[in-house]
């Protein structure tokens, strides 16, 4: 009888380690996708439909529309390090050093955030953005917003980007940074 309710117990703990490292193992290609500049890859990870929060702010998508989401951030061609991978509860906390055009310009580069990963049926199906470590908000406000006027201003015809989430809106964001840094 002990050997039958220890070979329970056993097979109990092996299954949860197991899955927990599956779920690791989806967050890492997670990012090998976005690192690989690979959607396939990526959307192997992530649920039919995946949600993205940040603070206050709900984010939904579908396969498709993530991967305008996936054009957009490439433009900036972001730089993906993985530092951190925990494990708490049925969720993964990953952190994430993130190197970009973007940032670099925001002069926050690079950020490091903490995101926590949601799984259903193995996949990712919501993403948590919890804090970023390494941020300075005051400083990436006040360049996002000189970039900006100053677009508005000496060329109109770029004015909206930074609303603009699509591929020629990043496209749009990477020429506005180029002018700005050459003015």
């Amino acid at each position: 009888m002990k050997k039958v309710l220890y070979t329970i117990v056993l097979l109990f703990i092996c299954s949860c380690v197991i899955k927990e490292t599956k779920k690791q193992e989806q967050v890492i290609n997670y990012y090998k996708g976005f690192e690989n500049s690979n959607y396939k890859q990526l959307k192997k990870t992530i649920s039919d439909s995946l949600i993205i929060t940040e603070g206050d702010y709900i984010t939904s998508f579908t396969s498709e529309s993530f991967y305008e989401q996936f054009k957009w951030d490439s433009i900036f061609k972001p730089v993906y390090n993985l530092l951190k991978l925990e494990n708490e509860d049925e969720h993964i906390i990953a952190t994430v050093s993130v190197r970009s055009i973007r940032f670099d310009f925001l002069k926050n580069n690079p950020l490091t955030c903490r995101h926590k990963f949601y799984f259903k049926s193995g996949k990712i199906k919501r993403i948590e953005n919890l804090e970023c470590l390494d941020a300075n908000w005051g400083i990436w406000e006040k360049e996002r917003d000189s970039l900006v006027k100053w677009i508005k201003i000496n060329h109109p015809k770029l004015d909206g980007f930074i609303h603009d989430l699509s591929q020629k809106g990043a496209v749009d964001y990477v020429k506005a940074i180029d002018l700005y840094k050459n003015r």
